[in-house]
C-alpha cells in the first residue's frame, strides 16, 4: 500500500486525507496545532484508519522511516519553502498541493480557474451562481466554499468546477488545466512569502498559459501592459473585459465583454442592465464583466445570466451589510487583507466614514490607501500588531484622526460615538491586514464584528 503525508489538519487537509484513503493509500496527516478541536478530529480520522500527528513538524524521513512516503500532500496555506516539504522535494518525494491531488480526480470535467491578487471571491460567486442558474451542477470551490478534494469526494461529479485558485495553490498545482482562466487584478500581495513581485507575477501567468480560453480584467493598470512584462500569457483571442466602453477594450472586440450606456454587452449583444447587480463599487462591476465573459464563453444563454446577477445576495465578508443603527450602516469587509482590497472597500462606501482598520501587517504600497483615508475617512480606529505602525504613516501623511483601539470590542462601541459626532453614515471594517495576529482567519475576524455589532445594537 503506498505511503502519503497530507500536511495540514484544516478543511482541505482532512478532505485530502479521506480522499486518498478512498484511493487505496495509506495516510499520515500531520499538523503543528496541539488544540483541543485538533485532538477531536485526531479520534475522528483514526475511526477512519487515519493517522494523524498532532505538534508535529513534518520530516519526510521521519513520517516515512516504517513506510516510505511516495507523496506528500500540502494544504493551502502551509508555506511551500517549509524545510520538511524542501527535504522532500530534494529526496524526489512527490510533493503536491490539495488542489491539484482534486484535478487529478476532477480533470475530465471542465473547470473554470479564477485567480487574481483582488476580485477573486466575488468573481468565483457570480460565476458560479449563473452556471448554477443555468441548470448546471457548479460548485464553488477552493478559496471559497467546498475545499477542492471534497468536490473530488462528492457521488456525484459536477458539470463545470468552478475553483478559486491562489498564488499558493497555483504555486503547488503543476498540471492544472481549466478549460477557462480569469485574471481578476494584479498588484503587489504576498511578498512575504513570493519574496519578488515577477515570482508572484509568473506563478499567476502560469494558470492563465495553462488554459484553453482566458478572461482578463481589462481596467487593471498592470494587466493592461500584461504583454510586455514578464512573458506572454496573452493569446490573441483572449477575452478582455472593461466598465469604460469598447473604446478601453483591449484585443479582439468581438470577445470583449464591456460597459456601455448602462448595459453590460458584447460587441454584438446586449446582454443585462449594469444596474441588475446591487453590490456597490467600480470593483463589482469588473467582477461582474468577468463572470459574464465566463459564462458566456461557457455557452450560458443571457436569460440565466441576467436572472443570477439579479438575485445575487453579494459574498460575506466583503462589503457585507450588517445592520443600520440610527441612521449608521455598519459594513463587514474583512477580506480587505491587503492595502488595494481596502482602498477599493473604502472608495465604494459613502462618506465621511468611520474606519476599522489593522491586524497583521503586510508587505504593499500603501500610499492610493492613505490618500482615499484622507478624503474620505472622518476618524480611523486601529486594532491589531499593525496599529502603531499605521498610525505613524497616516501621521506622516498629516492625517491626525486615528485612535488605537486596540481590540475590535473597543472598537465597534467606539465607532458608534464617533459616527455620531462626525455624522458619518458608515462605519467600515476594512483592515487592510492579515488577521493572524488575534482571529484564526478573515472570516472569523468578520463574524467577530457581526456578533458585536448586533450585541451592542440590540438587534441580537
Amino acid at each position: 500500500m503506498p505511503h502519503a503525508c497530507v500536511i495540514g489538519l484544516g478543511k482541505s487537509g482532512v478532505a485530502a486525507a479521506r480522499l486518498l484513503k478512498r484511493e487505496g493509500w495509506q495516510v499520515t496527516l500531520s499538523d503543528q496545532g496541539t488544540s483541543e478541536a485538533l485532538q477531536q478530529q485526531q479520534q475522528q480520522l483514526a475511526t477512519e484508519g487515519i493517522t494523524v500527528l498532532l505538534e508535529n513538524s513534518f520530516d519526510p524521513e521521519e513520517t516515512g522511516k516504517d513506510t516510505p512516503l511516495q507523496l506528500v500532500v500540502v494544504s493551502p496555506g502551509v508555506p511551500w519553502d517549509v524545510a520538511g516539504l524542501v527535504r522532500a522535494r530534494d529526496r524526489g518525494i512527490e510533493t503536491i498541493g490539495e488542489m491539484e491531488l482534486a484535478w487529478r480526480h476532477l480533470k475530465q470535467i471542465p473547470w473554470v480557474g479564477i485567480t487574481g491578487t483582488n476580485g477573486k471571491t466575488t468573481t468565483t460567486a457570480l460565476t458560479a451562481a449563473i452556471f448554477q442558474a443555468a441548470g448546471l451542477h457548479a460548485p464553488a470551490f477552493g478559496n471559497i466554499g467546498y475545499a477542492a478534494c471534497e468536490v473530488a469526494l462528492a457521488d456525484k461529479l459536477p458539470d463545470w468546477a468552478i475553483a478559486e485558485i491562489s498564488s499558493y495553490q497555483i504555486e503547488s498545482s503543476p498540471t492544472i488545466s481549466p478549460q477557462i482562466a480569469v485574471w481578476t487584478t494584479f498588484t503587489p500581495d504576498h511578498l512575504n512569502r513570493h519574496k519578488t513581485l515577477e515570482n508572484y507575477y509568473n506563478i499567476k501567468a502560469h494558470l492563465l498559459n495553462q488554459a484553453k480560453q482566458q478572461v482578463f480584467n481589462g481596467d487593471d493598470p498592470y494587466l493592461r501592459n500584461v504583454g510586455k512584462l514578464m512573458g506572454h500569457p496573452v493569446r490573441n483571442d483572449a477575452c478582455w473585459t472593461s466598465t469604460s466602453g469598447k473604446a478601453e477594450l483591449m484585443g479582439d472586440d468581438a470577445q470583449g465583454v464591456y460597459i456601455e450606456d448602462g448595459w453590460v454587452r458584447t460587441g454584438k449583444e446586449l446582454i443585462l442592465p449594469a444596474n441588475l447587480l446591487r453590490m456597490v463599487g467600480q470593483h463589482n462591476q469588473q467582477n461582474l464583466l468577468m463572470a459574464v465573459a465566463t459564462a458566456r464563453l461557457a455557452g450560458i444563454e443571457k436569460n440565466a445570466i441576467a436572472h443570477a446577477i439579479a438575485t445575487f445576495p453579494g459574498v460575506p465578508h466583503r462589503l457585507e451589510h450588517i445592520c443600520s443603527w440610527q441612521g449608521i450602516d455598519f459594513i463587514n469587509d474583512s477580506k480587505a487583507t491587503n492595502y488595494d482590497a481596502a482602498q477599493v472597500g473604502l472608495a465604494a462606501v459613502k462618506s465621511p466614514t468611520i474606519l476599522i482598520a489593522g491586524g497583521e501587517p503586510k508587505i504593499g504600497e500603501d500610499n492610493d490607501w492613505i490618500a482615499t483615508i484622507q478624503t474620505k475617512a472622518a476618524a480611523v480606529l486601529l486594532i491589531g500588531d499593525a496599529a502603531p505602525t499605521f498610525a505613524q504613516r497616516l501621521q506622516e501623511a498629516g492625517y491626525t484622526s486615528t485612535e488605537m483601539v486596540e481590540t475590535m470590542e473597543r472598537a465597534v462601541p467606539r465607532s458608534a460615538e464617533l459616527a455620531k459626532q462626525f455624522q458619518a453614515p458608515v462605519v467600515l471594517l476594512s483592515p487592510a491586514c492579515a488577521s493572524f495576529d488575534q482571529y484564526q482567519n478573515f472570516e472569523q475576524r468578520g463574524d467577530h464584528f457581526r456578533q458585536l455589532c448586533l450585541e451592542s445594537f440590540g438587534l441580537l
